[in-house]
Parts: structure tokens; sequence; C-alpha cells
């Protein structure tokens, strides 16, 4: 019995620890599914950018509230977690505040904890304030509703609990108390417990304990299924984003190769196509669907923090538009899960009759004015407009479903040369106008 506890905290660590390498796991096969891209390239500015980006927060603190509110929960959440380490040695070896033999050094750090403690618990408030009393638009658009409106509320409970409960842990642990060594906050919550018996103490200390890990480790697993799987992935995000150009497109390799065929003088267009011609698929044109993007874009899509910063400055939503930059990254990622399941349940995909373009409607993607404002604007350099150009691409090249003035434009640009409804040998007459 007396190994009971380290036992139990054995099994809960392999258990949490196994739950989230094997979602890791999941994770790393669903972003796999889409195609192969090459961003191996100026390796150096692409550790610059996921260290100013990433790790600096340099874009968020474009808007210095949020952005200062999120460095502290940020900074404090990985920072006291730290101490996990401290938790773990002493939860497999039965020991308590192993680390303690530091002194002095150990209370510093125990202080640093807590004061960082204190103001994420005051910064994850001041969220909350925020998105459900101030209730400001971009929390509040109509893909916020059902679980993403949830989800954002579960984590800033689930930080409002962990830190509390790592102050608790702190104030009634007399031990640490009577060694008044690192307790600058927790040293103003223990008074409140001064009627309190030792051993109803130890109790709440013990329990403040286990619940601060399980907590954690709780918490650890719900990432993946949550917006905040970005805590992860920003790093990898803003490594491999895009450093073209804004405004630049890419070529499409599968119209470049048929330009090339097309052109190549040793090909006979008359000539029957080989056996090997036959057996090669052809490449779709865009994307209808998830495996149709590249890996980076579905990166993109789990890396997404929905925190609708791209939104709030797209002109087409402002002007009342169908498109919101945000959903259509959430409604990739949801399609990705999508597919995702459906692999689980059978050990590989099977057609189930949908496609990514069953939820991003024709309105959306054609809302878009190419104006990048959306990339720009992402915290994490996620690319909503790629997948956008993408989805056009398929409705054009695949489905003729262009707009009727798209259409008629490119009709004008095949016959006249130019996008408007002269002919080439009219385009002078103008001069003899008087």
């Amino acid at each position: 019995m007396q190994y009971l506890p380290n036992i139990l905290f054995a099994i809960l660590l392999i258990v949490g620890i196994g739950f989230f390498t094997k979602n890791v796991r999941k994770l790393f096969r669903n972003i796999k599914l889409g195609k192969s891209i090459d961003r191996s390239d100026h390796s150096k500015l692409r550790w610059v950018n996921m260290i100013n980006i990433a790790l600096g927060q340099s874009k968020m603190v474009r808007r210095p509230v949020s952005g200062f509110l999120h460095i502290i929960v940020y900074v404090g959440f990985i920072v006291i977690n730290i101490e996990v380490l401290e938790i773990i040695i002493d939860g497999l070896l039965g020991t308590h505040r192993v680390f303690s033999f530091l002194g002095g050094f150990y209370g510093l750090l125990i202080s640093a904890f807590e004061i960082l403690a204190l103001l994420v618990l005051i910064a994850v408030i001041v969220f909350w304030l925020r998105r459900m009393v101030l209730r400001i638009p971009r929390f509040w658009n109509k893909e916020m509703k059902g679980f993403p409106k949830n989800d954002a509320l579960y984590i800033l409970y689930f930080e409002m609990v962990l830190m509390s409960l790592f102050l608790i842990m702190n104030a009634t642990d007399t031990h640490f108390q009577q060694a008044n060594s690192g307790n600058i906050i927790s040293q103003f919550i223990s008074p409140l417990l001064a009627n309190t018996n030792a051993e109803t103490l130890h109790i709440i200390e013990r329990s403040a304990w286990w619940l601060h890990i399980a907590g954690i480790l709780v918490f650890l697993n719900y990432l993946y299924y949550s917006k905040h799987l970005h805590i992860l992935l920003a790093f990898p995000n803003t490594y491999f984003a895009n450093l073209d150009v804004k405004g630049k497109l890419n070529n499409l390799q599968s119209v470049t190769d048929e330009v090339k065929m097309m052109l190549d003088p040793n090909i006979d267009p008359f000539a029957a196509p080989t056996e090997t011609e036959n057996d090669k698929i052809p490449e779709k044109f865009g994307a209808e669907d998830i495996f149709d993007l590249n890996w980076v874009q579905l990166l993109n899509a789990y890396t997404c923090t929905e925190c609708g910063r791209c939104t709030s400055v797209c002109p087409a939503n402002i002007t009342g538009k169908e498109l919101s930059p945000r959903a259509i990254m959430m409604k990739t990622r949801d399609r990705i899960e999508e597919v995702g399941k459906n692999i689980d349940k059978n050990g590989h995909f099977i057609a189930d009759g949908k496609v990514l373009t069953d939820t991003i409607t024709s309105e959306e993607i054609w809302a878009c004015t190419s104006c990048n404002a959306c990339v720009e604007e992402c915290p994490v350099n996620i690319d909503p407009l790629s997948i956008i150009i993408d989805m056009r691409r398929f409705q054009v090249m695949e489905k003729s479903a262009a707009p009727q003035e798209l259409n008629t434009m490119m009709t004008n640009i095949e016959n006249n040369g130019a996008p408007w409804q002269y002919n080439q040998l009219d385009r002078l007459n103008w001069k003899d106008e008087k």
C-alpha cells in the first residue's frame, strides 16, 4: 500500500502520454494526406520567421491589448509547467518537492511561478470578459457557434482551474509556507485557511496536487480536438510558411506540363497514346477535396487559432459577403478530420461521396478579392488565400463553373485579345470620334 500512489501516478502518466502520442501520430498521418511540396529553401530565413513570429509573438502585438495578454498567458503557462518535471519525479519516487535542495534558487523559481500564475489568471479572466461581456464582434461570427464557441471557453476555464490549483497547492503546503521561501503569492491565500487543521490542509494540498497534474494531462490530450493545437503547431507552421512576396500566385505544375507537351515538336498529337501514358492518372486541376491540397495547407488548417483576425480585416466579409477566411480554415480542418475518421474505421480511405467543395461554397470563394489581408494579419502565418485560389482553379478548369462575368472576360480575351467586347480592328476607332 505504501507504493500505491506511485503506481497510480505511473499509470496516469503512461495513459496520458500514450494517448497524446497516439493523437500526434494521427495528426501527422492526416497532414500527410496532402500533396507533396518542397519548403526546404531559405532555411535561415525560415528559422528567423519561426523565432520572431511563433516564439517572439511579433504579429500578436499588432493589437496591443490582446497581444500583451496573450504573451502573459503564453509565457506563464509554458514557464509554470516547468514545475511539471518536479511533480513527475515526486509522483514516481514518492518524494516531496524534490528540487527544494536548491535552496534560495528554488524559492526564486517558485516565486516567479506564483507571480506568473496570478498574471495568467488575471489575463484569462480579461479574455473571458472580452469574449462574453464586451462581446467583441470577431468572436461572434456565425461560424463561432456550438463547439468552436465553447472550445474557447473550455480552454479559459481549464487555465483558470490549473492556475488556481497551483496556488492552492502551495498555500496549503504547511512545510512550504513555514519555509517562507517562494510563497510570494500563496502566503496571502494561506491565512484564509488558518483555522483548518493540519490533516485537512494535507488533504486539500494532495487533492490540488493530483488534480493539477491530472488537469495538465487532460489539457495535453484535449489539444488535438481544440483550436489550441496551435500551441504546438505554430512553430512548424511559421517555419514552413510561404516566403514568396504577397500576391504572387504559383503556377500549376499540371498546367505547365500540359503546355510543354503541347509545344513539344517531338510529340505527334495524332499518335496513339502509349501504354505508360494510358496508365498514368491525369492530375486534377485545382482542389476539389483535401487530397488536392498540399500538406502545408493542411498544416495551416490544423494550426488555425480561430482568433478571427483574418475575418475582421477581410473586405468581402466587412461588406456583408459570405466569405470568412476563418471559416475556410475551419471547414478544411473539419473535412480532414472526417477523412481521418474514415481511415480509422476502414484502414484506408473509402470514398464517402463528399468533398471539400460541399461545405465551402462557390459564393464564398468567388467573394474573395485576393487582397492578402487575411494572410498578412494572421498571427501564425496561415494562408487561407492559397486554398481559395486552388478551389477557384478547380471550378474554372475542371467544372467550367466560373461566374458569368469571368466567363465573358475570358471569352473576350480569347477572341479579342482583351477583356472588352471590341474587335481588335476596332480598337483605334476612338481617334476618329468627334
